[in-house]
């Protein structure tokens, strides 16, 4: 009971500030009953879902139209960090496997979910440090080096930094030099970094410390707050979540917002454990998933 009184202490005083979004509905997604299942990303256009499950194995494409579902592959690591490119064709994934020595190799995978045809965009790795796909280009940094590929046979075509994360520390790999980064220090741990999709702020989780974000020179460092697994909306918005455990196992967690005037809201009032954030803004949708294996699309407006 004391759990639940401070979590409903800690959400009203996030939801107090100025409103960031305007939540229309929040509904509930059919997807086929599992468990373990989780939202591992959303299509740019709101149509789909991926879905992995709580160790990230497997993807399946999950059509949000007609409740068909489509095995993408079911390899380890899959579902982790997955990107999509911008017309929504093109899934780029990971696919782990393990050598006799027990020995932990990752190749990207670029699968088109039309057509269903799969290319390898790297091959079995020790060293993949980040992934980031800019309109119809996937781009990687492997062993400190960045590679770019163009996707359905578009032109290789990469503008923005890239951001990575090598041995706990915050990489950027800009004109073709991978450097440290790590605005917060060297002797931060930090995870769950993006670039802003105007390409001029990192946004990025210090661990223990919070989620932040600067520009990319890394001058104008900024918290925002105590939001985990933070995703860009826009170019001034992010939307994470505000998750609460006991030491063992997470018993509340909500959805949250903010901007970078400082506004902040919680866009999930608690009657759900709402984990793990994945973003459309095109069409005005941010899924998420429960511990349960269920999932829910927030449907806001700006």
């Amino acid at each position: 009971m004391k759990n639940v009184f401070l979590t409903l202490a800690l959400c009203a005083s996030f939801s107090c500030m100025a409103q960031v979004f305007t939540v229309g509905s929040i509904d509930k997604v059919n997807i086929p009953m599992n468990s373990n299942a989780k939202v591992a990303a959303i299509s740019p256009q709101g149509d789909y879902l991926l879905l992995t499950d709580c160790t990230n194995k497997g993807l399946a494409k999950f059509d949000l139209r007609t409740n068909a579902t489509t095995t993408l592959s079911n390899a380890q690591s899959a579902g982790y960090d997955v990107k999509i490119s911008q017309d929504g064709q093109t899934v780029v994934y990971r696919e782990a496997t393990f050598t006799a020595d027990h020995l932990r190799h990752v190749a990207l995978q670029a699968t088109n979910v039309s057509t269903g045809s799969s290319q390898q965009l790297l091959a079995p790795t020790r060293n993949l440090q980040g992934v980031a796909v800019e309109g119809a280009t996937a781009a990687f940094v492997n062993k400190g080096k960045i590679r770019a590929k163009g996707l359905n046979a578009a032109k290789a075509d990469v503008s923005a930094p890239v951001l990575s994360i090598s041995n706990r520390q915050l990489m950027i790999t800009k004109n073709g030099k991978t450097s440290v980064f790590s605005p917060n220090g060297t002797d931060k741990s930090y995870i769950w970094e993006s670039v802003s999709p105007d390409g001029s702020k990192a946004l990025y989780f210090v661990m223990g410390h919070g989620t932040y974000v600067c520009n990319i020179d890394g001058t104008g460092l900024k918290k925002i707050g105590n939001m985990r697994a933070p995703k860009w909306w826009d170019n001034n918005t992010i939307v994470g979540m505000m998750d609460y455990d006991d030491g063992e196992a997470v018993y509340a967690s909500t959805i949250v917002a903010a901007d970078l005037n400082g506004n902040k809201q919680t866009l999930t009032d608690g009657s759900q454990i709402a984990m793990y954030p994945e973003v459309s803004p095109a069409s005005g949708k941010i899924a998420f998933s429960t511990p349960a294996g269920e999932a829910y699309i927030i449907n806001v407006t700006k």
